[in-house]
């Protein structure tokens, strides 16, 4: 019997695990979720070398890869060398010029070089840095989601996202940004689908509103920005 349904491939955000994806719930006669997970990079391994790297674990041709935040930067990367049918960016850029300004500055003094990385078992520490939110009501919550705690991928991490040269997005991208977003303000973005009250984590928490929009979107054709 034939497989006709559209296959999803999900990208967490930095130090995320695929646990920030559970309130995702697309009809299953249509549609097929795979989770993807980041892996402690080699030394010295470029932004490229990991998104062909990661390409390896995508079984389907042409899947509908959706990333959040430094998740929605890897999708986009791993797109120039695999066939996509959509590319979804949600709570991410998908350009150089729409980073906040703080994170440009950081590319030319090397300030992010100077952040206590080494501190990433502090939870509240690499919630600030992968949430944008201070989370002292909800640290058990964000020790589920944040098991990444290698210092090297944390720093890796960091230096690939305030070092992002993409100055043109994909053809076939949807890019969804919440209007309250604080890690990459959402004055800062060009051509993109508002969440009305999202912030850099409603994939968590306004997972409602992907479940009930997110069919059109991947279905919509001519729906990229």
């Amino acid at each position: 019997m034939p497989d006709n349904r559209i296959h999803i491939y999900l990208m967490p955000g930095m130090a995320a695990n695929p646990s920030i994806f559970d309130g995702l719930k697309l009809p299953e006669e249509h549609f097929a979720l795979h989770t993807l997970e980041w892996f402690v990079p080699l030394k010295g391994m470029s932004f490229e070398a990991y998104a062909v790297e990661m390409c390896k674990k995508i079984t389907h041709k042409n899947p509908v890869l959706l990333g959040v935040s430094f998740g929605g930067l890897l999708v986009q990367e791993m797109a120039k060398h695999m066939g996509t049918s959509k590319i979804i960016a949600v709570s991410c850029v998908k350009q150089h010029s729409e980073l906040p300004k703080k994170m440009l500055f950081a590319k030319y003094t090397k300030a992010h070089k100077l952040l206590p990385t080494g501190l990433v078992n502090n939870v509240e520490l690499l919630a600030k840095y992968a949430f944008g939110e201070t989370v002292t009501k909800r640290l058990e919550l964000y020790e589920k989601y944040l098991s990444i705690r290698d210092k090297r991928y944390i720093d890796w991490a960091i230096d690939n996202i305030v070092g992002w040269e993409q100055t043109a997005p994909p053809t076939n991208l949807v890019h969804i940004h919440g209007v309250k977003d604080n890690v990459f303000p959402i004055a800062n973005i060009k051509d993109c689908i508002p969440v009305k009250n999202g912030t850099h984590t409603m994939i968590i928490h306004r997972a409602k509103w992907f479940n009930e929009n997110l069919p059109a979107i991947i279905l919509e054709e001519g729906s990229s920005i």
